[in-house]
């Protein structure tokens, strides 16, 4: 069971606040005692009322501690901490649909404030036998808190949660390891297990049972790695026979790109979408005044933005012609790429080996580029080429213009066919299941 925490500039009222600081020195029949004479003049103190049925609980008193948990109810129905109790204690009687009840409040708050309640919400999960629900939930419990720095090891994990979490992440490891495999099941019984080795491999990598071994140190995928690929920083031309296809509407996308950039509208900050939880200037710089990425985005993770497409007919024809890398929800992306004078993006890293990153430059000013692992390439009008953005990369526009190309992702091309069609089921499962635990 746990407290709900006291913020000491609004309610409580200062007794409570005193209170509050007698329960974290350890005191707590002091505490137990300023609550109650607190309660006493604030028969609603939702604070006051849970930590008394701590203490009641820790005393044997169920009883007691239901009825302070079910008027703090009353006070504050969406009270996190209330809720967390009741399904605690509900579980302990044997009521778990009441538990369930209790605890699935805390899927309306961001599992990063709420993990203790998501993880005493899969523990009744699983005791009801719902495991595909109880699986995400103890996943998403998990990874909240140990962004925390919490659940980490014995020193970071209370004593009265080291089973149940230890429980949790066996339960994960298990269930994440049959549930993904799983998904491979009806190309393993149509292809055989030789056609999805390599994709076994990347698997097992993914959930952490095999290490990757990188051919080179500069490559660092940030979500799948998959192994025994060439791993040229660069690909060769000839890798893509559709290149001229697309090369030959240059002219026209060129064209349609200027008139949206005339309209001003539409294009958004390429950056924000790369990674949420970094800062802008983590990747991106200004050599010169205020730097600037923008898109007008076609395709972004997968979802097709049909207001752009209207806008620029073509230039989504000339695209939805190439072999783009299709994965519900994941992939692909494709947009209008536009790097304003000055403009720096510093090195990092893409997200899977299993596709490749495509450019057809369009507008190319003179001293700019583009460095793939050490590697620096300068766009030339017209000219497609594609590289692998696992490893670290960067790009910069030192002249006084514009820098524009089309970007498009496509599959890696040193996959097999049942290759990409086990990476597009694979892939799909693992972010509706991400999803679920909200991660």
């Amino acid at each position: 069971m746990n407290l709900p925490s006291s913020d000491p500039h609004t309610d409580p009222t200062a007794r409570g606040r005193a209170a509050f600081e007698l329960s974290q020195q350890g005191r707590a029949l002091e505490a137990e005692r300023a609550y109650a004479d607190l309660l006493r003049d604030a028969p609603g103190n939702v604070e006051a009322l849970n930590f008394l049925a701590i203490r009641a609980h820790a005393r044997g008193d169920r009883g007691e501690a239901l009825r302070l948990l079910e008027q703090a109810r009353k006070e504050d129905a969406k009270d996190l901490a209330t809720r967390t109790n009741l399904g605690v204690l509900y579980r302990e009687q044997g009521k778990l649909e009441q538990s369930l009840e209790a605890l699935s409040l805390c899927l309306d708050v961001p599992a990063a404030e709420s993990f203790l309640p998501r993880l005493r919400l899969a523990e009744v999960l699983q005791s009801l036998g719902r495991h595909q629900q109880a699986l995400p939930t103890y996943f998403g419990a998990i990874w909240a808190a140990q962004g925390r720095g919490l659940w980490l090891d014995g020193a970071t994990t209370p004593p009265e949660l080291t089973a149940l979490v230890l429980h949790a992440m066996r339960y994960v490891e298990q269930g994440r390891r049959a549930l993904f495999f799983s998904m491979l099941n009806p190309l393993r019984d149509r292809y055989g297990s030789t056609a999805l080795a390599r994709v076994e491999k990347s698997l097992a990598i993914y959930l952490g049972d095999l290490t990757a071994h990188y051919p080179e140190p500069k490559q660092r995928p940030k979500f799948l790695y998959f192994p025994d690929l060439p791993a040229p920083r660069y690909f060769e031309r000839e890798l893509f026979p559709w290149y001229a296809e697309l090369e030959a509407q240059t002219d026209v996308i060129r064209a349609e790109m200027l008139a949206a950039l005339g309209e001003d509208n539409g294009f958004e900050p390429f950056l924000g979408h790369v990674d949420d939880q970094s800062a802008l200037q983590d990747h991106l710089r200004g050599e010169r005044g205020t730097p600037a990425w923008n898109a007008l985005f076609f395709y972004r993770h997968g979802v097709r933005y049909a207001e752009n497409a209207r806008r620029c007919p073509r230039t989504v024809a000339a695209l939805d012609a190439a072999p783009l890398c299709r994965i519900r929800d994941h992939s692909p992306e494709a947009c209008l790429s536009v790097l304003t004078p000055g403009s720096h993006i510093l090195p990092h890293h893409g997200v899977t080996n299993t596709r490749v990153v495509t450019h057809l430059p369009l507008v190319v000013p003179e001293d700019c580029a583009l460095v793939v692992g050490g590697e620096l390439r300068r766009w030339q009008e017209g000219i497609c080429f594609s590289f692998d953005d696992t490893f670290e990369h960067e790009a910069w526009n030192r002249s006084g213009g514009t820098r524009a190309v089309m970007l498009l992702d496509v599959w890696n091309p040193y996959l097999t066919e049942i290759e990409r069609l086990a990476l597009t089921d694979l892939i799909g499962a693992i972010g509706d299941f991400n999803r679920a635990a909200d991660v």
